[in-house]
């Protein structure tokens, strides 16, 4: 049977597990593995999980405590830029080398850089666990950030630019709404920066960004998969515990995105064969109180064919070929968004009138019980899949020790078997008005 079928089934018995549940009444504990944690004496954490599933498979991983969220204005990009220039040479490996290694013994590695945190793995067997903790210490110490291969990065990542953002215009409406519904704060513009300040960096910039962030104060390495905790423990310090930190990190970004005054629209014209629409609106950071219904609310908004835009919007009266809403929980106040992609002669104003329309029934309080039921068995049997993959596994834990929280993931099950509906009908009459949106309508302009 090939992989994509057991995904279906074990995804199939995790819902028909939790309508027993629901059903019988039974509550339950977390399902989140248990984690061992350990900080050295540089600052270094370390996260074991081990999950001994018999699978020979372990994700290897290391988070740093930077972002975009961290760049200056006229520096953007930068965090992004590193991720791409800590592949390429060290002290002790050519540019290339790293991966080649990684291939060499069956192993998968990849990198993303977000608003809070840049994040790298190395995917292989167990038994390689300590190779790849080893090429990561290298490039924490010992990267050489050589001009020259400088040089020729900046044009890959000026490409990507282009490609994913310019020439793109999802990603430019993505971007122009961040630039739009953030003005103060460092979210005003995605990791991938403007397109000046990449041109312009030096590799000075490069080097004193890489200095000042990746020190072993601040980053955290999570192991997860069929492995010992020991044995996790053990290797992490024989190959961290004598990297030194070399300087101080800036103190806690102080700057605060002021209450937003009042409704912001904003129309951007790009070469379009259709019109794109994005509504957001400011909420709290991803420790409040109020995410877990915020996520529930969007799953309720437009997860699934099921889901109410998909049915109103794209089945019943055609409008858009895609719709999305997406509670992004960050580590200052986020945004929950709506973005939709118009189908050919359909206005974005449209689309915009439905999505108000949706919202200010759920206000009213048109959501069933069957909704929320429905929203906490999916909910509940996503997650319990995702804790199948020590990869998910590690960059789940990973994404809240890095924003040195890990609590509301330990309380997520937990909040979800407590949600009702009152809760969707209150985040959304707290969060979704007028005076706290910003819309951003991306068409073609009138000749």
């Amino acid at each position: 049977m090939n992989r994509i079928k057991i995904s279906k089934l074990l995804k199939l018995f995790a819902i028909q597990f939790f309508l027993l549940i629901m059903i019988s009444g039974e509550s339950m504990g977390s399902n989140l593995p248990k984690y061992y944690t350990k900080t050295l004496e540089n600052g270094l954490q370390i996260v074991a999980i081990p999950m001994e599933n018999g699978s020979n498979v372990i994700s290897t991983d290391i988070f740093y405590k930077v972002g975009s969220r961290d760049e200056k204005m006229g520096k953007s990009g930068i965090a992004h830029m590193l991720e791409h220039l800590n592949f390429k040479s060290t002290k002790n490996l050519k540019a290339g080398e790293f991966d080649e290694i990684v291939k060499g013994f069956g192993g998968v590695n990849n990198a993303s850089t977000s608003f809070d945190y840049t994040h790298y793995f190395i995917k292989s067997s167990s038994k390689n666990m300590d190779k790849s903790l080893e090429l990561f210490a290298d490039l924490m110490e010992n990267l050489t950030l050589k001009d020259e291969e400088f040089q020729p990065e900046r044009d890959v990542v000026s490409e990507e630019r282009r490609w994913r953002t310019d020439n793109n215009p999802m990603g430019y409406l993505q971007f122009r709404l961040f630039n739009n519904a953030y003005i103060y704060h460092p979210y005003h513009w995605t990791p991938i920066g403007f397109m000046s300040d990449i041109q312009n960096w030096t590799i000075e910039d490069i080097r004193d960004f890489h200095s000042t962030y990746y020190q072993p104060k601040n980053a955290i390495v999570v192991v997860a998969g069929d492995i010992s905790k020991d044995e996790i423990f053990e290797s992490v310090e024989k190959h961290f515990k004598n990297i030194k930190n070399t300087k101080e990190i800036p103190s806690k970004l102080h700057t605060v995105e002021p209450k937003q005054d009042g409704e912001k629209r904003v129309t951007i014209y790009k070469e379009s064969a259709v019109q794109m629409i994005a509504i957001t609106y400011h909420i709290p950071n991803f420790e409040h109180e109020d995410q877990v219904a915020l996520s529930a609310l969007s799953e309720f908004l437009s997860s699934g064919k099921s889901s109410i835009l998909q049915k109103r919007l794209v089945d019943e009266k055609r409008l858009v070929n895609t719709i999305y809403a997406y509670n992004m929980d960050l580590k200052d106040p986020g945004l929950f968004m709506f973005i939709a992609v118009a189908n050919e002669g359909i206005s974005a104003l449209e689309i915009e009138k439905e999505i108000l329309d949706t919202i200010a029934q759920i206000k009213k309080g048109e959501i069933s019980q069957k909704d929320i039921d429905k929203i906490k068995i999916n909910t509940k049997a996503d997650f319990i899949f995702s804790l199948e993959s020590s990869s998910e596994v590690a960059s789940l834990y990973g994404s809240y020790f890095v924003r040195d929280n890990i609590q509301p993931l330990l309380d997520y099950e937990k909040n979800v078997e407590k949600l009702t509906k009152e809760d969707l009908i209150n985040v959304a009459n707290k969060y979704l008005n007028q005076n706290n949106s910003t819309t951003v309508i991306l068409k073609q302009e009138e000749k």
